[in-house]
């Protein structure tokens, strides 16, 4: 990628986990980066990631067009990181989150002469039967009407040290003697490197070509597995044993209703709905490879971060006493 030192970046969504890395790298090409948010102080961590004046957080207010003008206006690139994976009871909905908010973006956006906009989806929306899924869809469609030459990608489980999924399933391992496989286990996912997907964002950007836009790419790492593998890969990098139960559907829903009450809950009925569609590349779909990004392997990243959950056998050593 041809470095572009001075040019003006707004990200959305930038204090998440992949936000933070895409941040990163803007910054380190030596550009002036905006973090859009609505509570400044959780991306102070982040100004340390540039030098002194080069990542600014700025307050928006994401339902409101005028603060997303005020924070988009003079930008020559936007990317779009902002997404939920549960919905909090009448504070964020997927609706909002995921097509009126990227809308309103987009829209502003083609209004101020954004010359480059990326939009972070979700693999599998074009076939899942969630919520979730049909709102990451529809926010697609929604962008490329408002944003005809933005850039959409779609990530398949993102990991890295600081995930969400593969971290909170090391941590149960803790206390959990086993491990639940809803509706056996058999939902296929295609996990990808955090750092390969904040790669494509930043290729996406470039100003030397146009052939990164107004394309749609599904984003997937060289291993698919399915959830009962995953389970495997947690035993091997933690050394943590556990007996593997299959939890029907309407079971796993039946749970997930209570579990909905916990202020950050671990498993939701619509998450339950989005384990029925497999998260992988299709065939002849335009990936990685594209970008000339060569994915890194879960073997080669997990167990570095999953170390400190990895149990250590008591060695007794007796001495002999003379």
């Amino acid at each position: 990628m041809q470095r572009q030192s001075g040019k003006v970046v707004t990200i959305f969504g930038g204090t998440s986990f992949l936000g933070k890395h895409i941040v990163k790298r803007l910054a380190a090409e030596g550009m002036q980066v905006r973090v859009a948010t609505r509570v400044p102080e959780s991306a102070y961590k982040l100004k340390t990631c540039g030098s002194v004046g080069q990542i600014v957080p700025v307050v928006c207010d994401y339902t409101n067009v005028e603060s997303i003008s005020e924070v988009v206006r003079g930008s020559d690139f936007v990317v779009n990181c902002i997404g939920i994976v549960f919905e909090k009871r009448k504070r964020q909905s997927f609706q909002q989150s995921h097509v009126e908010i990227p809308a309103m973006i987009a829209k502003i956006c083609t209004e101020e002469g954004v010359k480059r906009f990326v939009h972070m989806s979700a693999l599998g929306c074009n076939a899942g039967i969630s919520r979730y899924f049909r709102s990451k869809l529809e926010g697609e469609q929604i962008v490329l009407t408002h944003f005809p030459k933005a850039t959409v990608l779609r990530p398949s489980l993102i990991f890295g040290r600081g995930d969400y999924f593969l971290t909170m399933f090391a941590e149960l391992t803790r206390f959990l003697p086993f491990m639940p496989l809803i509706g056996g286990g058999i939902t296929k996912l295609q996990p990808v490197y955090v750092g390969d997907v904040s790669d494509a964002a930043m290729i996406a950007l470039s100003l030397s070509t146009d052939k990164y836009q107004s394309k749609t790419y599904q984003l997937g790492g060289p291993e698919v597995v399915d959830f009962k593998e995953i389970c495997g890969i947690f035993s091997k990098y933690t050394r943590r044993e556990r007996v593997l139960i299959t939890i029907p559907y309407k079971l796993a829903k039946y749970y997930a209703w209570f579990l909905e009450f916990w202020p950050r809950p671990i498993l939701t009925r619509d998450q339950v709905n989005s384990l029925k569609t497999d998260s992988i590349v299709q065939n002849g779909a335009l990936g990685l490879s594209f970008f000339g990004i060569m994915p890194k392997s879960v073997h080669l990243i997990v167990p570095e971060y999953l170390a400190c959950y990895r149990v250590i056998p008591m060695r007794i050593h007796l001495m002999n006493r003379h």
